[in-house]
């Protein structure tokens, strides 16, 4: 187990959304900005702008990490921009405004239905229902999660009965 495998959690989040260079085994050399850093593996996953606003991802698997070297912090431009790369096309359509507006409705709707929901998550983006299944943004059936598939299947022909409604 090398240096940066013996490294805990709260060491590794000080990369994160940092621009950092990473030696590797053979003398292999990778550059990017650091999205997270596996748990289990302390693998980095490095992410690489290109032109056209498209994106390279990179894995520096946790055992051919040798060393770590910071060479930028990242403002909170880069911040926002990271945080957008795995965020469904869908949600990216709309504003934080419009998903804000989204949740409240849809959360009045199943209020107003006798279906308990709460907000979770941080700054509460999450709706929780009975505390048995997740909706994410944008609030659409294909957000919702659940280990209780009959639960999934009912909550999810609801949404789309209400989506269908309002349109």
């Amino acid at each position: 187990m090398n240096d940066w495998q013996r490294k805990s959690p709260l060491d590794w989040e000080q990369y994160v959304n940092k621009m950092v260079k990473v030696a590797g085994v053979e003398k292999h050399k990778y550059e990017g900005w650091v999205l997270t850093v596996d748990p289990v593996s302390a693998s980095i996953v490095l992410a690489t702008f290109l032109e056209n606003e498209q994106v390279s991802i990179s894995i520096v698997l946790g055992h051919a990490v040798q060393e770590v070297e910071i060479l930028k912090e990242g403002d909170d431009e880069m911040k926002q921009r990271l945080s957008c790369i795995f965020a469904p096309e869908e949600s990216k359509a709309y504003s934080p405004e419009e998903l804000e507006k989204r949740k409240n409705d849809l959360k009045a709707w199943l209020e107003t239905n006798h279906i308990p929901v709460t907000e979770q998550g941080e700054a509460g983006r999450t709706l929780c229902v009975a505390g048995v299944l997740t909706i994410d943004p944008p609030y659409r059936p294909e957000e919702c999660s659940s280990t209780n598939e009959i639960i999934l299947s009912r909550v999810q022909g609801l949404i789309e009965g209400y989506l269908g409604n309002q349109q």
